[in-house]
């Protein structure tokens, strides 16, 4: 065998090692996801948990729910009227993820797959006045559902899969290092291929993080949502003013005791001259 031909064995040997230790490597990142949802307290949120090497790698607890609209014949077959259906993402539903350095994934499937949720979540870092900070978010949500499914559509007339994406999203913006918690609603639209129709998601009772996470199965310190905050100031803002006058009650009796007190050791000078002849 002449050199060049060597060479060539010796390369495509090269490339079948290239090929062997690549996959090998997938293999050895492995990533498992697991449903937790069955220790919530609360029935409408679901729990979902992406693992790479035994290692927690993205969590995310939340409860979603969909507003469909979808067109029906009026009673007269000629019009069109549009309904609305609303679903919800169920216990036990299927789920697949990734973990990546700069972008997460989550998947969840439902009824037998009639439904699909995916959740594209990315890392950037930004120069700031402060310096360089990283931040994570929600980049992109998509929804896919079968109108052909009787338990929450009723005879649409373009039965079928169809499938809703958000549009230039930028949501649960969240610190580097940090989770994302928030117990109110927030909507995302995402436009339909169903034509002319838009998908409403209703997130609430939200609790992820998708990046960083250091501790198996436990969140990172809680970044909360401004709704939230505001919230929390409602509710703490009339006990604060509570113990404030209550705090201003107390210094006011406390002076007027003192001066009281003062005022009554005092010699009282009378008044009326003929009292004088009195003292002394």
């Amino acid at each position: 065998m002449d050199l060049r031909g060597r060479a060539v064995l010796s390369f495509n040997r090269l490339r079948v090692l290239l090929m062997l230790f690549r996959t090998m490597a997938r293999i050895t990142a492995e990533q498992e996801v697991e449903n937790l949802s069955g220790l919530s307290t609360n029935p409408e949120k679901d729990i979902f948990v992406v693992r790479e090497n035994g290692t927690t790698c993205l969590m995310a607890e939340f409860a979603a729910k969909f507003i469909v609209p979808y067109d029906v014949w009026a009673s007269n077959y000629v019009d069109l009227i549009t309904e609305q259906a609303e679903v919800s993402l169920t216990r036990g539903a299927e789920v697949k993820g990734r973990c990546g350095h700069n972008e997460s994934e989550l998947q969840v499937f439902w009824v037998d797959r009639a439904y699909s949720l995916k959740m594209l979540f990315v890392k950037e870092g930004h120069n700031t006045s402060k310096g360089p900070e990283a931040t994570w978010r929600l980049s992109k949500v998509q929804f896919v559902y079968d109108s052909s499914e009787k338990t929450h559509f009723k005879d649409a007339v373009t039965a079928g899969k169809h499938t809703a994406n958000s549009h230039r999203l930028s949501a649960l913006v969240t610190p580097a290092g940090k989770s994302y918690e928030c117990q109110a609603q927030q909507t995302i639209s995402l436009t339909s291929s169903d034509p002319q129709k838009t998908v409403t998601m209703i997130l609430y009772a939200v609790h992820i993080q998708p990046f960083d996470i250091i501790s198996d199965f436990v969140f990172s310190e809680e970044h909360k949502c401004q709704v939230d905050e505001q919230e929390q100031l409602e509710e703490t803002l009339p006990l604060i003013l509570g113990l404030i006058l209550g705090f201003v009650i107390v210094i006011t009796l406390v002076i007027y005791h003192i001066h009281h007190k003062m005022t009554a050791n005092q010699v009282q000078i009378p008044r009326d001259r003929s009292q004088y002849k009195h003292m002394g």
